[in-house]
């Protein structure tokens, strides 16, 4: 027999609807034998891409890992759970007797956003722990616009996003949507939604050094030189500044403060020396700027390749300068701020005031004294804190805990970061493959299947483009001996302990302390409740899900634990297997502030700094050798990151590892398409077949990022295949954005030559 479950699909941010249809499985467990997109779904309405079909074929790989390894010499045993825990005690506990703390460190994946249970007790781990040593992959991804929407609006998650649905203008910077499903833009079928702007007669222009799928449906598209997009920002918003054409808006203007002072800031920037740097003329700048300011609405939003740059920080701002000065902050067809069901910082607190955010952090790196941010340290800095020993003490890390992550190709100078993994005393791992991280670890934890789990959007609620929720139970049963990845986290917390506290203690502690806030926090319709009272509430529940009904029922939808009985529960949520359409995005201000002033800072000191940092390096920005090269990266479809690339239906295919490069760069460089070439920078280099196409612009040349599964104490058999090549071999740990700490991943100095053929 089968059934039909409903859920969220887990595999990237668009949180489209699944339909999964479970046939019987070995051992009385179920096994997915069809996935298509909910056509009920209020959200996603049947949408799918090829990640989403391919779930049931992830969650029946037999090189996923279902039992607990530990690595004994230079060989992997299969243990039982108490074993795992009990070696990974071992390990971790005498290294935090005898070196503190901060001996041993934790980097967070990007998965870890897409599973409620590692979401929700990453924490409770990194508390047990007791380590400042906290690395994730927001510094090689997103930090600069957290670190931007903090300083301007008062919390990391405070991220004004484009109302896709309504706008009549839309100025992509570095992203490419059609391809990601979009990012910090939560939308199923981006795809449709674009095109469905332009049906309505409204405008997409992309900005871009390459041609990508984005572009290639755009009005416009505007090639421009790497790493200086906050460049073309601070002449857009410039001209609107110097031509009268900034009006932020009768309701808005009150809140916002340093309107004098960021004109101050701006003036270094005219389109005309822009131009030089950006390639892209002082006419079309001056036109953009008056097209976003005659648009009924307008938004400007900028990713990857925007905050991945030494100016990542400087170009998330002015990408919300110039919404704020064309009169798009929070308004219908602008940018604006969603409100999440289970809440988040914009909706806890004060409404309208808070504490703001601290930039930089006050703990600094032991190698090259990199300041903290939001709590972590950059990426960049992992492989140094473990291969430098201090030079007043000789401490370092010696230990790790890797949840869900793969930095070793994430993360820069990737080859340097393998081998200090490879020198650690101690290291565990929580994830679903051995692959290029976990090689390297001591033990490792394996992740259930994404269907055998409960789900639930905590983060990508903050950024999404209407306000819906939707609760996914486990589609299918643990297997046998599988643990939830909650349950994991918990133990290994406990593990590394000593046994000094159980795991179902640090649960309950977890629990009592999201029972407190809830019951502290003045926006909660809970608010001064006992906190006994919410957690006996929710006492027929455990982990993920009592946490998430506690945050359900005293969130800004929720029932207030029996004061507003037509309000949102976990109840109400798996009473409705589609999903709840909450509304679209309203404006929010003041409320949505958190800063200690109350307004919006549209010159904060931090960014004032920056600007001018930015002013001194204009010239040099722009003037490149005429036959440099600057490598980018790409986004593809059938792949997020080096996660999936052992999925049959995700693997096959064409070469997607060319490097790419302009038909004039190939003349001068004597070659061609099909060609092995030789790609080198200053921390290391690769070989990579050649694909000549003008979809790049001159003096630029572009590989994926994510692959290079060519390493044979792996097992991912199907990935290696087709490895590709690990383009971080190539990108530089030194170079980081200042504020932010994240590291440069495009836009890195390169050079190319024809690979000489090995001597038969």
């Amino acid at each position: 027999m089968t059934a039909t479950t409903h859920r969220t699909c887990p595999l990237c941010e668009a949180t489209c609807g699944l339909t999964v249809t479970i046939g019987p499985g070995p051992e009385g467990a179920g096994e997915a034998i069809g996935v298509r997109g909910d056509a009920e779904d209020p959200f996603s309405r049947g949408y799918i891409c090829p990640k989403g079909v391919a779930l049931g074929q992830l969650h029946a790989d037999p090189d996923r890992l279902r039992t607990p390894l530990v690595r004994r010499g230079s060989s992997w045993t299969e243990v039982g759970w108490d074993e795992a825990f009990a070696e990974a005690g071992r390990l971790l506990a005498p290294l935090l007797r005898q070196h503190g703390a901060d001996s041993v460190g934790v980097y967070l994946g990007n998965p870890v956003v897409h599973n409620l249970g590692l979401s929700l007790y990453s924490r409770t781990l990194i508390q047990a722990l007791g380590t400042g040593y906290r690395f994730s992959a927001s510094t090689v991804d997103q930090m600069p616009k957290q670190v931007a929407s903090g300083l301007m609006f008062g919390t990391e998650l405070s991220i004004a996003v484009p109302d896709l649905d309504r706008t009549d203008y839309l100025l992509v910077l570095g992203a490419n949507p059609m391809v990601s499903n979009g990012s910090l833009l939560t939308a199923p079928d981006l795809p449709g939604r674009l095109r469905a702007l332009r049906r309505r007669g409204g405008r997409l222009v992309v900005v871009d050094p390459r041609r990508t799928r984005t572009a290639e449906i755009a009005d416009e598209y505007l090639a421009i030189r790497p790493g200086t997009d906050a460049l073309l920002l601070a002449g857009i918003a410039r001209t609107l500044v110097e031509e009268g054409l900034a009006d932020p808006g009768p309701r808005v203007t009150p809140y916002l403060n340093g309107l004098a002072e960021l004109g101050d800031a701006l003036k270094p920037f005219t389109p005309e020396a822009v131009a030089v740097a950006t390639r892209i003329p002082a006419g079309t700048i001056r036109r953009i700027a008056e097209e976003l300011a005659a648009a009924p609405s307008a938004a400007v939003y900028g990713r990857i390749g925007t905050t991945t740059t030494a100016y990542g920080t400087a170009a998330s701002w002015l990408v919300d300068v110039v919404n704020t000065l064309t009169g798009n902050l929070d308004r219908p067809g602008g940018v604006m701020w969603p409100e999440p069901a289970a809440g988040s910082p914009t909706t806890t607190g004060e409404p309208g005031r808070g504490r703001g955010v601290r930039v930089p952090g006050s703990r600094r790196t032991r190698v090259r004294g990199l300041p903290s941010v939001f709590g972590e340290f950059p990426a960049g800095a992992l492989a140094e804190e473990i291969d430098t020993p201090s030079a007043a003490d000789g401490t370092r890390l010696r230990g790790l805990v890797t949840v869900a992550g793969n930095p070793v190709l994430s993360t820069p100078n990737s080859a340097r970061l393998g081998a200090a993994l490879a020198s650690l005393d101690a290291m565990v791992s929580v994830d679903a493959y051995l692959n290029e991280t976990t090689r390297h670890a001591h033990v490792v934890l394996p992740a259930a299947s994404p269907l055998a789990r409960s789900h639930y959007d905590l983060v990508f609620a903050s950024f999404s483009i209407r306000n819906t929720a939707h609760w996914s139970p486990p589609s299918v049963p643990l297997g046998p001996g599988e643990l939830d990845e909650s349950e994991v986290l918990l133990r290994l917390a406990a593990a590394a302990l000593g046994g000094s506290v159980t795991a179902q203690q640090l649960d309950d502690l977890t629990a009592s302390d999201t029972a407190r806030r809830i019951a502290a926090d003045p926006s909660s319709p809970a608010h001064g409740r006992d906190p006994g009272d919410l957690l006996a509430a929710v006492a027929h529940r455990t982990r993920q899900e009592r946490l998430l009904d506690l945050m359900l029922r005293g969130g800004p939808y929720g029932d207030g634990f029996g004061a507003k009985p037509e309000g949102l529960s976990l109840d109400a949520l798996a009473a409705a297997p589609h999903g709840l359409d909450l509304g679209p995005l309203r404006p929010r201000l003041p409320g949505v502030l958190r800063t200690p002033s109350g307004r919006v800072e549209l010159a904060p000191p931090q960014l004032l700094a920056e600007a001018a940092r930015l002013a001194d390096h204009l010239a040099e920005l722009g003037s490149a050798p005429a036959d440099g090269l600057l490598l980018i990266g790409r986004r593809q479809l059938r792949s997020n990151n080096s996660w999936m690339h052992n999925v049959p239906l995700l693997a096959g295919g064409s070469n997607r590892c060319t490097l790419q490069l302009h038909p004039q760069d190939a003349e001068r460089l004597g070659i061609d398409t099909g060609q092995q070439v030789q790609v080198r920078s200053r921390v290391g280099e690769l070989h990579a077949e050649a694909e000549v196409t003008d979809a790049v612009m001159p003096g630029v040349v572009s590989l994926p990022h994510g692959w290079g599964h060519d390493d044979p104490a792996t097992r991912l058999p199907l990935a290696a295949r087709e490895p590709g090549v690990n383009s971080n071999l190539l990108t530089d740990e030194a170079p980081l954005d200042v504020l932010s700490g994240t590291a440069v991943l495009n836009g890195i100095p390169v050079e190319v030559v024809r690979a000489v053929a090995a001597a038969p």
